[in-house]
């Protein structure tokens, strides 16, 4: 941490962070390749734990952002998908905080998109009103303000992905075409090559549509004529120096050129890689953070953080697998 922080200055606002729950009431696992253990059952008490430690902070958080996993897919095939969002959606609500809900691959193994647009993990209901809050019907992205001078903006990384979209629409098929352009393989949750960023072509990753970029290109022009803070969450990464490249959204190319051509943008967050990652950009100076994620934490340590706004600067102080991190604005 720098050392021109003054950590007796109180903060404007303070906010949390946590990613990849994925909660289910089965014993531990492994992830998809058979190399990493999981922590199924415990990732509620380690959300209890992040949600105690939020409650006891001198300054409450304003709001929470949940940056998608919130269960695991396994729960589908139990028919435990509505059991285990009841479980940890109870957690959420039981300190009053507003939760700011991002959807993941494994929203979309338990619930289709309609089911998702008309569930609590919709969280458009805390958006800004107005024309341009949202980005579209069927595309769960908004924005808002929780303080002058300060925005944020919540996009759908699923937007064109084979996962909750009906096989007969152009998004389905524009996914799937996309994905045979760069994957032959019959598996394609299987990447395509061993290494580098052709690895990101699998089916549980996804990208964002032209609509979705030009409705966050308008916001954030607004944005950079107000003077605001941006701060963007997605459950995939956008910076391939910000997570395994595997773990990126397919276009991310796309979004990382708007993000570049926007003076407002401080901070890009997300999940889904849950080794987590970091990375400033040289040349727009935005900080690219990937959260660690709940699901591998043993139950003995924690994966979660609480965020310090400042006029100047963003303090992370982690839990756990998560480190302190101090995001100077550019």
């Amino acid at each position: 941490m720098g050392e021109c922080s003054d950590l007796s200055q109180t903060p404007l606002f303070t906010f949390g962070v946590i990613a990849d729950i994925q909660y289910a009431d089965i014993d531990d696992g492994f992830n998809y390749h058979r190399t990493r253990r999981r922590y199924y059952r415990s990732s509620l008490q380690l959300l209890r734990n992040a949600q105690e430690s939020w409650s006891e902070s001198a300054i409450k958080p304003k709001f929470i952002l949940q940056l998608g996993d919130i269960i695991d897919g396994f729960n589908k095939g139990r028919g435990a998908s509505e059991r285990a969002l009841a479980a940890v959606l109870r957690e959420f609500s039981s300190r009053g905080v507003q939760v700011h809900h991002v959807w993941g691959n494994h929203e979309f193994y338990n619930f289709s998109r309609s089911a998702l647009l008309r569930s609590k993990l919709n969280s458009t209901s805390c958006s800004d009103e107005g024309s341009g809050a949202h980005a579209g019907a069927d595309i769960y992205a908004y924005h808002f303000s929780p303080a002058p001078g300060f925005r944020f903006v919540v996009l759908d990384a699923y937007d064109v992905s084979l996962l909750g979209r009906d096989e007969s629409s152009v998004k389905y098929t524009n996914a799937l075409n996309l994905l045979r352009e760069h994957n032959s393989n019959e598996d394609l949750n299987a990447p395509p090559m061993a290494e580098g960023l052709e690895q990101r072509f699998v089916k549980f990753n996804g990208g964002f549509s032209k609509d979705q970029l030009d409705w966050l290109d308008a916001v954030l022009s607004q944005a950079d004529e107000k003077k605001e803070r941006v701060t963007i969450v997605s459950h995939l990464p956008v910076h391939p120096r910000s997570t395994d490249p595997i773990c990126l959204a397919w276009n991310f190319d796309e979004l990382l050129a708007i993000l570049q051509s926007h003076s407002s943008v401080v901070c890009f967050m997300a999940g889904h890689d849950h080794d987590g990652g970091y990375h400033r950009d040289k040349d727009s100076g935005v900080h690219h953070l990937t959260l660690e994620g709940v699901i591998e934490t043993p139950p003995d340590s924690d994966a979660f953080g609480t965020v310090s706004v400042y006029e100047d600067r963003m303090i992370l102080k982690g839990n756990g697998r998560i480190a302190d991190r101090e995001l100077l604005f550019p």
